[in-house]
């Protein structure tokens, strides 16, 4: 994916028989978290795409970590280029400065949000209220400050959405027994919420580019 002087790079791991994506993100480079993430939800029977949201020379700059409406725009991006090739629904799986991005960056066949240790009240009260997809977010019981921000967002937000607190666990959610935690949770969401016409009829089979491709301008 090219926006003006940068490219970002994702990974896509899709099978035949997948029937939607998860796409993956940070607030800035992808993580070993995402990662982990997207392994364990690819093994549950989706398809995944890991993608970066910011170059290298940007993640140091703490202007560009929280600008909402950058990284929803490169979200967006990756997005709408993934569902113009393969034609299947999709998911956010964001975590930090990403979830907030996600909620701004909802697109035609986005079917599901799912906020780690996230900071969707980083997102315009507009942008929360016009979220129309279901939203699970996954919060620390330990990361405090931002489940009472968390709280105050999702009283924004008109869609169906669920706080889960892990037990024990701090902001980011990831140790190990934090991520495998989520990832069952993500998986229980996402697949009780696929479309209905993704549940009865198979899709046709896509030819994925190669691991680590360079995603086009969308």
């Amino acid at each position: 994916m090219r926006t003006g002087r940068v490219r970002l790079t994702a990974r896509l791991s899709l099978n035949d028989s997948d029937r939607a994506v998860a796409v993956l993100a940070s607030g800035g480079r992808s993580t070993l978290a995402d990662r982990y993430l997207a392994r364990m939800l690819h093994q549950a029977g989706f398809g995944t795409l890991v993608t970066d949201l910011l170059a290298a020379d940007e993640v140091g700059c703490p202007h560009d970590v929280f600008d909402v409406p950058l990284l929803a725009g490169r979200l967006r991006g990756a997005a709408t280029w993934l569902h113009g090739l393969t034609g299947l629904p999709y998911a956010y799986v964001a975590a930090d400065t990403a979830a907030a991005a996600a909620v701004e960056a909802t697109a035609p066949g986005l079917f599901a949000i799912v906020s780690r240790g996230g900071r969707p009240d980083l997102a315009s009260p507009a942008a929360l209220a016009a979220v129309r997809v279901p939203t699970l977010i996954v919060v620390g019981s330990l990361d405090t400050r931002v489940l009472g921000r968390t709280r105050v967002a999702v009283d924004w937000m008109r869609c169906e959405h669920r706080i889960v607190l892990v037990p024990g666990a701090p902001h980011l959610l990831t140790g190990p027994p934090e991520l495998a935690a989520v990832a069952d949770l993500a998986r229980e969401w996402l697949s009780a919420r696929l479309p209905r016409t993704v549940r009865e009829e198979r899709p046709s089979p896509v030819r994925p580019p190669s691991p680590g491709s360079v995603l086009p301008q969308a």
